[in-house]
């Protein structure tokens, strides 16, 4: 019932094709590797194999294949998890279908996507953690992006919007792989795996709040 669900939101949508689905995460990484498609719609709790591990399978065998992750509010320790295993986006499966193609889109143009709900979830979740409160750790992240280049912290605010290389080399006036060297530096100054790590780590510290015309010019 909840494929079909999707399977109708996304049909609606004349840019979108839906060329597989899988009933379970062993199934689903065997899709992916036949059909190879731009976006997968993952699902946290999948019999056989879970989401989270299909999740970083898929990216293993097929890099090129954004995974979306499809979560509840009961799930935020496991959206917080998907993290580490090349996720580029969440979304709430009683989110507006509106969301879910947005989302659907952003990943295929190689951005990513935080339902702003899930967003703010996972960073609530994140603060309970070990790495203390909400201020203290809002502090701790500031440093870490204070350290960054005034481009890079343009760079960074646009990732967090959800902004594409592309994308924000239109806004920044950029050529697209200059974006792309800037992208990969912050990721490893920051100590980040990918984009999603680094929009979260730009909702906590503050800065997708910020217009990037007024850091640093």
């Amino acid at each position: 019932m909840v494929r079909a669900g999707l399977r109708a939101v996304l049909a609606s949508d004349p840019e979108i094709e839906v060329v597989a689905e899988a009933g379970d995460g062993a199934e689903a990484v065997e899709v992916v590797v036949r059909y190879r498609p731009d976006v997968v719609l993952m699902d946290v709790r999948m019999p056989v194999l879970d989401g989270l591990a299909a999740t970083a399978e898929v990216k293993r065998l097929v890099p090129e294949t954004s995974v979306l992750v499809l979560t509840t509010f009961s799930e935020d320790e496991y959206v917080a998890r998907a993290l580490g295993g090349g996720a580029v986006g969440f979304l709430l499966k009683s989110g507006d279908p509106r969301e879910l193609l947005a989302g659907v889109h952003a990943a295929a143009r190689g951005a990513a996507y935080l339902s702003a709900k899930v967003a703010e979830r996972v960073i609530a979740e994140l603060n309970r953690g070990p790495g203390g409160s909400r201020m203290a750790r809002g502090a701790a992240l500031r440093g870490r992006v204070d350290a960054l280049t005034a481009r890079e912290r343009q760079v960074l605010a646009l990732v967090g919007r959800g902004l594409s290389n592309a994308e924000i080399g239109r806004r920044l006036h950029l050529v697209e792989g200059t974006v792309k060297s800037y992208v990969s530096s912050l990721l490893a100054s920051l100590g980040v795996r990918n984009r999603v790590q680094a929009a979260i780590l730009a909702y906590e510290s503050g800065l997708v709040g910020l217009d990037p015309a007024d850091d640093g010019g």
